[in-house]
């Protein structure tokens, strides 16, 4: 079995490639990762340290045109700021509507994409690192375990029973996610999930705030700080 893994180079995806790598060995594991017009390429940078770490092939896919017609805060396009504040806070101001990082549908393409290279390179199932603390709230409705079943079915059905979706944290906490990633080994320190492209992490931005209270749960200090 040959397995391809989501890569966006944060802790949920990196942990994802470990689980990956453990299960079926580096060899049998293929990284993609996406560049969606993002306002920085720290995540693409992140990705690329964490595959020649495992020592696992890294492929590359372009989709910004797909999402040139949207405004959301992340992408280059768009001028809108991103929220300094945490999820919990941004959907009281939306009242249940996605958050203003929220880019329409990206699992959904990012899966549908990785299921075409997936079959053409002999893989049997996707990996992708959506967990509950995302899926909270609808602040990512592309993250629920509703979605992924969804997806998981439609790309089981579409490759003709060749192909399964797995995402294994998607009933996790964040928390839980660095818990697992901790035990496994996963070389956090060569990882970024900060919206923002500067030379730290913000530590204010919704995915700084989640990511610091998962390792501050596990009582250890973020090891890419």
């Amino acid at each position: 079995m040959k397995a391809l893994v989501l890569l966006s180079g944060g802790v949920d995806s990196t942990t994802c490639l470990g689980l990956a790598a453990e299960k079926y060995g580096r060899a049998n594991v293929i990284a993609l990762s996406v560049f969606y017009g993002q306002k920085h390429q720290k995540e693409i940078e992140a990705a690329q340290r964490t595959a020649a770490w495992y020592q696992v092939e890294h492929l590359y896919l372009d989709l910004e045109k797909i999402f040139q017609y949207s405004d959301c805060s992340l992408l280059t396009h768009s001028d809108q700021e991103i929220s300094q504040e945490s999820y919990a806070k941004q959907l009281e101001k939306t009242k249940g509507s996605p958050v203003s990082t929220y880019v329409p549908f990206r699992n959904g393409l990012f899966l549908s994409s990785a299921a075409s290279i997936a079959l053409s390179k002999g893989c049997g199932v996707i990996y992708y690192g959506a967990h509950s603390d995302d899926a909270a709230g609808n602040a990512y409705p592309d993250c629920s375990d509703a979605f992924n079943q969804a997806m998981g079915q439609a790309i089981y059905l579409g490759s003709g029973n060749q192909l399964r979706v797995e995402a294994p944290f998607v009933k996790w906490t964040k928390a839980e996610v660095v818990k697992k990633g901790l035990e496994i080994g996963v070389p956090y320190e060569l990882t970024w999930s900060c919206y923002e492209g500067g030379d730290r992490p913000c530590g204010k931005c919704g995915t700084c705030i989640d990511r610091a209270q998962a390792f501050a749960a596990n009582g250890v200090a973020d090891p890419a700080l």
